[in-house]
């Protein structure tokens, strides 16, 4: 189990163990934060889990308490916001970064149905980075084929970008595991391409 860790100001910052943020809270150093913003440091959390009769992340126990697992932290006296780093370059970011949408017909595909397409052909010199990759459908790459989209009767509906590289979304490509939907709200969405977030 995994918790989202915040700064003071509440921009998300990293995603530890549940065992290092139950540290953080423990030590004064981190406050649990729930679903409407409040928070509660160690005693206050210990206190209203002993109320809580299902939790999503789960429980920890001892001899003496039982504890519920806390989704978010905020850190008490770090405010600081990790630099801006460059999005790695994966297939997984790719197919997030396009909304999982094929960038030739607009249609969202599962990952099973998407391609990565070289704009500029890898045989006319096409690079295989951000500046040339794009997800495509099977039909529409195969469309496509070794050729310009022009040369195939074929335009980006989708535009070809790069990630704006923001800390919000350089820790949700880092994450090591999936950013939970209970998470979202703190992982700023305004570093995704406003145009690729077309259908809500």
């Amino acid at each position: 189990m995994h918790v989202l860790v915040l700064n003071r100001n509440f921009y998300a910052i990293q995603v530890a163990t549940w065992e290092r943020a139950l540290t953080l809270l423990y030590l004064d150093r981190a406050s649990v934060v729930d679903d409407q913003y409040q928070t509660y440091n160690f005693s206050d959390w210990l206190e209203l889990s002993r109320t809580i009769k299902e939790h999503p992340g789960g429980f920890i126990h001892t001899p003496y308490f039982r504890l519920a697992i806390p989704d978010v932290i905020a850190l008490k006296f770090f405010d600081e916001v990790p630099p801006a780093q460059e999005v790695p370059f994966t297939r997984r970011n790719i197919y997030q970064h396009y909304g999982y949408r094929c960038c030739y017909c607009g249609r969202r595909f599962p990952t099973s149905e998407l391609n990565l397409d070289h704009v500029i052909p890898r045989s006319r010199g096409g690079a295989t980075d951000w500046s040339n990759i794009v997800t495509a459908c099977i039909p529409c790459n195969l469309k496509k084929a070794n050729r310009l989209p022009a040369e195939s009767g074929m335009r980006l509906i989708i535009p070809l970008t790069k990630p704006k590289a923001g800390p919000g979304l350089v820790l949700a490509a880092r994450s090591p595991v999936p950013i939970r939907s209970s998470w979202q709200r703190f992982i700023d969405k305004a570093y995704w391409d406003s145009q690729l977030e077309t259908d809500g």
